[in-house]
C-alpha cells in the first residue's frame, strides 16, 4: 500500500509540469492558410459588378401572429368528457400546449384542465 503513494505524487507533479506547457503554447499568429490557388478558376472581371452608392437594410420582427378566441370546450371535445390529442389540433395554441395543458398527463384533457389552461393564457 506505501507504494501506491510515491507513484500517485509522481503522476500529479507531472501532470501539473505537462500542464503548464500547454498554457505556455504561443497561439497570437495563426496557421498558414493551404495553398489551393491552383484549383481555383480565377474570377472573370467583366462578370464582377461592384455596387455603388449607400445600401439600406431594414429588418424589423415579423408580426405576431393573431389567435382567435378559444372556442368552448364542447366544440373542441365533440360533445365528449375530455379533449384529445387529435381534436386539440382544431385549435393549434392548444394543440401547440398539449402537454402542458394536460396536467396529470393521462393523454387527454378535462374540462377543468382546459379551464385552468385558459386561464394562463
Amino acid at each position: 500500500m506505501k507504494f501506491y503513494k510515491p507513484l500517485i505524487g509522481a503522476f500529479t507533479i507531472a501532470a501539473l509540469l505537462s500542464g503548464g506547457e500547454l498554457f505556455a503554447q504561443d497561439m497570437s499568429t495563426p496557421p498558414p492558410a493551404p495553398a489551393t490557388t491552383a484549383a481555383m478558376p480565377s474570377p472573370n472581371t467583366a462578370d464582377m459588378q461592384t455596387p455603388k452608392g449607400e445600401v439600406t437594410i431594414n429588418s424589423a420582427p415579423s408580426p405576431a401572429p393573431t389567435i382567435r378566441s378559444a372556442p368552448s370546450f364542447e366544440q373542441l371535445s365533440g360533445g365528449g368528457k375530455s379533449i384529445s390529442e387529435s381534436q386539440a389540433v382544431a385549435y393549434p395554441p392548444l394543440a401547440n400546449d398539449f402537454i402542458h395543458a394536460d396536467t396529470n398527463r393521462d393523454g387527454k384533457i378535462s374540462k377543468a384542465e382546459y379551464q385552468h389552461w385558459l386561464k394562463q393564457l
